[in-house]
């Protein structure tokens, strides 16, 4: 037990300083464009050109770094296919490093320099939080943020900007009313990363659990590897259920250091954000045994589940496209993103502004290897509202029970009954 402990806080050690920094720019907005392909940033006659910002190094790099290449993949894959429109898709990958201050600049860069179409898929809340006002300003379309922070879903405040995944509120009633019907009786803990996405969590458990149903509330920061005090102060409460806003390393840091401790051994109930299975057993190696049982919700298909054809279409798409890289739950978010941005780009039709684009992710109705439905609308901009929970058994995680949808509001956690979609011939959205 000490060794795997020991081997969980080695991992956890060589997690990079986070910098948190805000910097505000005063740049003239971008023409967002009209009428010719010329006009239009990022946007010729045969290309069409995207930036994002990524963690590919840094405390958040663990399982984050696979999903831009992933999306980039499956981008080349419909470029192999005739592009969108007659038009090749570029994607521009930058790596903040999980830093605040570097996303600023690379964001800037990718708008001012490289003069992209949009930005997509920036990954982190608080990376991404300190461009939102940047790129509104210069009226860039901010597509599919990877956090759950509600703080993308704001069309009034900030029109541009869309969320991809359920929202951290909605996901946290889920996984409250899931425990809630599975562990009655018992004492709940909630552990929270000290910004919205901790915040966000913890208001959704409570919407369903009450504030005096969460007996004991942690936080922690990702400059900070030292957890025994938070986890010490679960076993002293008794805690029997934590569930956990965590990303990757933090979760399989708290496994960690809840073995070293001894004793303690409560039912994990991690964000889907901190959950998968593959990135979790690669930090924790041979400690990986402390995942059995681990239970988390998921809005995509289990990558394991060789009998869905979304994990079939991905899985030949990553052999041919992604150098055949180790399959995995972040694999499938970063191809789920690019399918629905080749979804949002065809709606947008032949002739792309960046207006046409906001209004065609807008419009909805989209359907791909989401378990839930999409809920993009002109007063909705925040992305997937379902969920379905999954567990480790025998190393393996799987999904189980009814897919349920709830809002971030007072609205209830219910089951979405609506067949699942299933890819189009050849992988590739149609117009």
């Amino acid at each position: 037990m000490l060794r795997i402990a020991r081997r969980g806080i080695v991992v956890a050690a060589c997690l990079a300083l986070v910098a948190a920094s805000s910097a505000c720019s005063d740049e003239a907005p971008s023409s967002s464009g009209g009428g010719t392909a010329a006009s239009v940033p990022g946007v010729t006659d045969t290309e069409i050109l995207l930036g994002t910002h990524m963690p590919l190094t840094g405390p958040a790099a663990a399982g984050y770094s696979k999903i831009a290449p992933a999306t980039k993949a499956y981008f080349e894959y419909v470029n192999a296919n005739g592009g969108v429109n007659g038009r090749k898709i570029k994607y521009l990958v930058e790596d903040d490093g999980y830093n605040p201050a570097n996303t600023q600049t690379l964001v800037r860069k990718l708008v001012l320099e490289d003069k992209v179409f949009a930005i997509l898929n920036g990954l982190g809340t608080p990376t991404h939080t300190g461009v939102l006002d940047f790129l509104k300003t210069q009226k860039v379309p901010d597509l599919f943020v990877a956090s759950g922070s509600r703080s993308w879903n704001q069309p009034e405040k900030y029109p541009t900007t869309f969320g991809f995944q359920p929202d951290y509120t909605v996901e946290g009633k889920i996984i409250a009313d899931f425990v809630k019907k599975t562990y009655p009786g018992q004492v709940v803990c909630h552990m929270g990363q000290d910004d919205d996405f901790g915040r966000d969590s913890l208001a959704g458990v409570e919407q369903v659990l009450g504030a005096d149903g969460v007996k004991e509330k942690q936080k922690y920061v990702t400059s900070n590897t030292n957890i025994t005090p938070q986890i010490q102060a679960f076993k002293a409460a008794g805690c029997q259920v934590v569930i956990s806003a965590t990303i990757p390393a933090f979760t399989a840091l708290s496994l960690g250091t809840a073995a070293k401790l001894g004793g303690f051994k409560p039912q994990w109930v991690p964000s889907s954000v901190g959950a998968d299975y593959t990135t979790l057993s690669g930090l924790l190696g041979e400690g990986k045994v402390l995942l059995e049982g681990l239970v988390a919700p998921g809005y995509l298909p289990v990558s394991t589940d060789t009998s869905n054809p979304w994990v079939q279409l991905y899985q030949k798409v990553n052999k041919e496209y992604n150098g055949d890289a180790p399959f995995d739950n972040n694999i499938m978010f970063g191809m789920t993103v690019g399918y629905l941005t080749v979804q949002a780009l065809l709606k947008a039709g032949k002739d792309l502004t960046r207006e046409g684009l906001i209004s065609a992710v807008e419009s909805g109705g989209f359907k791909n290897a989401a378990v839930g439905p999409y809920r993009y609308s002109a007063s909705d901009h925040s992305g997937i509202g379902g969920m379905q929970m999954g567990r480790v058994t025998a190393g393996v995680q799987a999904a189980f029970g009814p897919v349920v949808q709830t809002d971030d509001g007072a609205g209830p956690v219910q089951e979405y009954t609506e067949a699942p979609a299933t890819p189009t011939g050849n992988g590739i959205p149609s117009a």
